[in-house]
């Protein structure tokens, strides 16, 4: 079960931090963003705290989704100190973004 924080932080704030950020743009009518869940809940039990994950829903967030080129969903972009690090679109692993967020950690 993932913990759910309250933050006062804004996107930007989050992501221009010096951890590493994955965000997942999503949609709730996505069949693909479903499958997503179970993933970063794998990831986020492997990568601890040495990175934070996040969920944009593209729906309630167009700006912020337009922003960043997001086009099709699920979206990962992976960010560090604002700057966007990696990114894909579609399913990904929790291996694949796993050994993505540990290479931005050591680097």
């Amino acid at each position: 079960m993932c913990e759910i924080k309250v933050m006062a932080q804004t996107f930007s704030d989050i992501i221009n931090g010096n951890k590493p950020v994955l965000v997942d743009f999503y949609a709730d009518w996505c069949g693909p963003c479903r499958m997503m869940k179970p993933i970063l809940e794998e990831v986020k039990q492997k990568v601890g705290d040495s990175a934070t994950i996040i969920k944009i829903n593209v729906d309630n967030n167009p700006a912020t989704a337009q922003a960043y080129h997001v086009s099709g969903i699920p979206a990962l972009l992976i960010f560090k100190n604002g700057e966007i690090k990696w990114r894909q679109a579609g399913v990904v692993p929790a291996r694949e973004l796993v050994k993505q967020l540990q290479n931005i950690i050591n680097n």
